[in-house]
């Protein structure tokens, strides 16, 4: 028997249907006791690992001192929430206040700079 080359390997694979092809992956895995599955299991398992370890995907923002600025502060948490003057500054009047909840920690990181930037005191939790 002539060895194939991979041209006519591929050749024939594609003229194949895919009940065809199916079979003669069952055929490769008896024959030479692999799965076709392993692979993919084994490279998907690591990703799903590093996940929990990059840390939590929601956070809260959290002010616990306004300073000596009340007023900037106020502006800065109604630009944040969307509320309005009064509803921003009763928040801020019942320190400490959570802020924002459930939010990625890059956009918790930009509003604890513009409310640091206003004089007040933040947390991340």
């Amino acid at each position: 028997m002539a060895k194939l080359t991979q041209e006519e390997i591929i050749a024939a694979l594609k003229e194949m249907t895919v009940v065809e092809l199916n079979e003669l992956v069952k055929a490769v895995e008896a024959e030479f006791g692999v799965t076709a599955a392993a692979p993919v299991a084994v490279a998907a398992a690591p990703a799903e690992e590093e996940g929990p370890a990059a840390g939590p995907a929601e956070v809260s923002l959290l002010v616990t001192s306004v300073g000596a600025s009340k007023v900037q502060v106020i502006k800065a948490v109604q630009a944040i929430t969307g509320l309005g003057l009064m509803d921003a500054k009763k928040l801020i009047d019942a320190l400490p206040a959570t802020i924002k909840e459930h939010i990625s920690p890059v956009e918790a990181e930009e509003h604890k700079k513009a409310l640091v930037a206003a004089g007040a005191e933040c947390e991340i939790k």
